[in-house]
């Protein structure tokens, strides 16, 4: 991306201050955009823009989103990063409706009413890009450990699907990422998870979360700037004429059409 693709547009990335958020934060700056971060956590640096929120409750999205307007107005840019798995392994049966009631609050609904405060604002602008963080689990997911995660980000692959409808009238273009393993914090965190309940080393834990992907035929994880390159795509001009789509990042990982 040239280092002007979005020079003065404005963007938001929520859950950014770390991971794949931090990585895309960086890369649209890199590209001349004004970036503003939404995250519980502190920001990456202390000269930009942040709002701490959290995002997985309504009043923490209402009191995102009115910082936003104060601070930006009307953002050209929407990327939601924000989600990961906080359920214990088991299957199904390890899931209760308070456990899928967390997941769904950390994995869709945050983006359901970010966009609902946010994106009436690009409608009535006649412009705006929006991407949603999805995950390939929604394809292919793991039904020991991630169950409810997958079926979250399959349900929020859908409604970013419904939306860029909806809205691509008026000039917004909306799209989504579905990354596979990602050498992040949150994949450092899943292994530490997987060790801990099975008792085995890191080294069996990732054997063994390989395995149940199915292997990455380009042999490795994609780092999270690799990611960011994509999302940065998907915002720019140059994807002008995309929306409604699914950008896969795995390395090869989903074998199917």
């Amino acid at each position: 991306m040239n280092s002007d693709d979005l020079d003065g547009r404005v963007a938001v990335v929520a859950g950014g201050s770390k991971g794949l958020g931090l990585a895309t934060a960086h890369r649209l700056r890199e590209a001349g955009a004004r970036v503003l971060t939404v995250a519980r956590t502190a920001q990456d640096r202390p000269d930009s823009l942040f709002v701490r929120a959290d995002l997985s409750i309504p009043a923490g999205v209402l009191a995102a989103a009115a910082a936003v307007t104060e601070l930006v107005g009307v953002p050209d840019i929407l990327v939601h990063v924000v989600g990961g798995s906080r359920s214990p392994a088991g299957g199904h049966a390890a899931l209760d409706d308070q456990l899928w009631s967390r997941e769904l609050a950390f994995n869709l609904f945050p983006a359901v009413r970010l966009v609902r405060q946010l994106v009436p604002g690009m409608v009535a602008r006649g412009s705006g890009a929006v991407v949603h963080v999805t995950s390939i689990q929604r394809r292919m997911p793991l039904h020991d450990s991630t169950l409810a995660y997958a079926a979250a980000k399959s349900a929020l692959a859908a409604y970013s699907k419904g939306l860029a409808n909806e809205v691509a009238p008026a000039g917004v273009r909306v799209n989504s990422v579905a990354p596979g393993f990602i050498r992040t914090d949150g994949a450092e965190h899943l292994l530490a998870r997987r060790m801990r309940e099975g008792g085995v080393s890191r080294e069996t834990a990732l054997e063994d979360l390989m395995r149940v992907l199915g292997g990455i035929p380009l042999g490795r994880p994609a780092e999270p700037e690799e990611v960011a390159e994509v999302i940065g795509f998907l915002v720019s001009d140059r994807a002008g004429a995309v929306t409604a789509a699914e950008y896969v990042v795995d390395g090869g990982t989903v074998r199917t059409l």
